[in-house]
């Protein structure tokens, strides 16, 4: 169930503004509408995560094991580039924070940036989700995860601040901000590659202010320029997109692939 305050025009005017800010894969990530499901926060699970994470040789599990990592993403639509993203993971406290902040392309010319920060548990379980962005409007989010429902205020230029709430029911959630490309090392953390079943994971797109789901299935061990990696196929009834981890490095995210709008996003050397 998703509660709003505001009229329906209110809601369209800021799902156009919001969904005007994904640039470089515009349109592509269009989620199944589903039920959105809560965090949950079990210590028993999330001590079990934080001990597997001292393990550098073992899998990720079902139980999520969250690593700190950091690098650049670059983007690239139909051979050309098309942006990039600076992401860094890292523990605080018992909780995670993941943050990156992306260059991509404006409507109408220049450059847009966006940053997103999540604040994660030790299981990845969202606790709290920022983003801004400075095209075509100056825009800023908030999203409060709290037992079993989620509270986002989204601020526009030039508009009333917009409320809405989405109710849980079960976990597992995740975030995928459509200008976030990190966010899919979160998801790969969440699969569980030693038992490699497919899973359904209920999922938030901040900028189209709807919920939605995606499943992850293992696609097998590809090489890809030379490099064994791990493919994770995450997709939906219309979309599909290829995600490619190292397993000599904890599943590290390598690369994305999306063969519909011939994008590939591709991390580069130098930072690990």
């Amino acid at each position: 169930m998703v509660r709003t305050s505001g009229n329906m025009k209110e809601t369209k005017l800021m799902r156009r503004a919001a969904g005007g800010l994904t640039i470089a894969l515009a349109g592509v990530l269009t989620m199944t509408a589903g039920p959105v499901l809560p965090r949950t926060s079990g210590g028993a699970e999330a001590r079990a995560a934080q001990d597997t994470q001292k393990g550098k040789n073992k899998k990720p599990t079902a139980t999520g094991v969250l690593v700190e990592d950091r690098g650049t993403l670059q983007i690239q639509v139909d051979g050309q580039p098309a942006g990039s993203e600076e992401f860094e993971i890292h523990e605080s406290g018992g909780e995670w924070t993941a943050r990156g902040t992306a260059e991509v392309p404006g409507e109408n010319g220049g450059t847009a940036r966006v940053t997103g920060k999540m604040t994660l548990a030790a299981d990845g379980a969202p606790l709290r989700y920022e983003w801004t962005a400075t095209a075509p409007k100056k825009a800023a989010a908030v999203i409060e995860f709290q037992g079993t429902s989620a509270k986002m205020e989204l601020k526009l230029e030039g508009a009333a601040p917009y409320m809405q709430e989405f109710q849980f029911n079960a976990p597992p959630v995740v975030i995928l901000d459509n200008n976030m490309y990190h966010q899919y090392a979160i998801l790969a953390r969440l699969y569980d590659w030693e038992h490699k079943e497919a899973k359904t994971y209920a999922v938030l797109i901040p900028q189209d202010l709807t919920p939605g789901t995606v499943t992850a299935e293992y696609g097998g061990q590809q090489v890809v320029e030379g490099q064994r990696l791990d493919m994770l196929r995450v997709h939906t009834t219309d979309l599909e997109i290829d995600v490619f981890c190292d397993p000599a490095q904890q599943e590290r995210l390598v690369r994305l692939e999306v063969p519909s709008a011939k994008a590939i996003i591709l991390r580069q050397g130098g930072k690990k």
